[in-house]
């Protein structure tokens, strides 16, 4: 098995020939856009790196690869139009420079593009990755909509969230490890052990996400600060907050969340207070080491070598220890 860096070259490498010019630029030149705009490739790289965990050459899963993180972009672009979010990794997003009919066409192109490179593959092994992709698919869309649903309630459980971000991020992570495995033939055993192990990871990680969105460092995190305190997103860190604070807390909380002010740093500041006073912040870090853990366990019954099964640990442990 190769580094991270190793796969993502490859990964990007093969990326820009499925870039090249097409017709018409109108369609075809925001998708190139998006795909160019860079991200840590995460979803990709697993993929590979499944692949070759169970023996096959990574070469063979570059289709299956692209066609998750054609997806992934798909599910941003739009994401971004519902969001009315002006930018994706420091540029402007693709309904901004262009326009939101543009970004809502070329998002669907995306989608039948990925489906598209399934098939380069023989029959079976497309049967196997499309059934798993409309599967993935499908929960990507609910996990969102769940999300829309959030923003208008004030009654967001802990097991609500955690569904949600199962469903909007954490499937399409186990589903790009298991697309490795299915590319790879390995069994159907080692193939669902594969796809928990990448959920429970994709759990861990965008608790990380959340957690880094209020606390990490501007020079490295590479987004917005506070951008979710910013935008009253109800993350598990605002959710656990609620559970452990005082009633007086609760109330300054549940007002700093209802309000939009056009200097937002005094209110990321109190937010983040309340995050740390109330055990929130802590408790929050113990859950991405607890899910992170949980995704260890399941490699026990994985039939792959112990310095495979190591590697994996490896990765899982700087996922959960990033500052990115």
């Amino acid at each position: 098995m190769q580094n991270i860096l190793f796969y993502q070259e490859a990964f990007v490498s093969y990326l820009e020939k499925f870039v090249s010019k097409r017709e018409p630029e109108t369609l075809y030149n925001p998708i190139h856009y998006i795909l160019e705009l860079g991200g840590k490739r995460l979803r990709p790289v697993l993929t590979l790196m499944t692949a070759e965990i169970f023996n096959s050459d990574y070469n063979k899963a570059l289709d299956a690869a692209l066609s998750i993180e054609v997806f992934h972009n798909f599910s941003l672009v739009h994401d971004d139009i519902m969001d009315d979010a002006p930018l994706r990794r420091g540029k402007e997003t693709v309904h901004e420079k262009w326009n939101i009919n543009t970004g809502i066409l070329s998002g669907d192109a995306m989608l039948i593009l990925a489906y598209q490179l399934f098939e380069n593959y023989n029959p079976e092994t497309f049967q196997a990755l499309a059934k798993l992709f409309s599967k993935t698919a499908l929960e990507v869309c609910e996990g969102q909509q769940y999300d829309v649903d959030f923003e208008t309630r004030d009654d967001v459980t802990i097991a609500e969230y955690l569904k949600m971000i199962e469903y909007k991020t954490a499937v399409l992570v186990g589903a790009a490890m298991q697309m490795g495995a299915i590319v790879a033939e390995a069994n159907n055993e080692d193939q669902n052990t594969i796809y928990h192990f990448g959920k429970n990871l994709g759990i861990a990680f965008q608790l990380q996400d959340d957690y880094l969105d209020a606390f990490g460092d501007p020079k490295t995190f590479g987004k917005q600060v506070g951008g979710d305190i910013i935008e009253n997103k109800k993350t598990y860190l605002y959710l656990k907050a609620l559970e452990f604070s005082s009633e007086e807390d609760q109330i300054q909380l549940q007002h700093l969340f209802s309000i939009n002010p056009k200097d937002a740093s005094d209110k990321i500041e109190a937010t983040k207070e309340i995050f740390i006073t109330s055990g929130s912040a802590e408790a929050t870090k113990q859950a991405i080491a607890m899910y992170t853990n949980k995704a260890f366990s399941v490699l026990e019954s994985l039939h792959i070598s112990e310095e495979n099964k190591a590697a994996l640990i490896q990765f899982g442990n700087q996922l959960m220890n990033r500052t990115v």
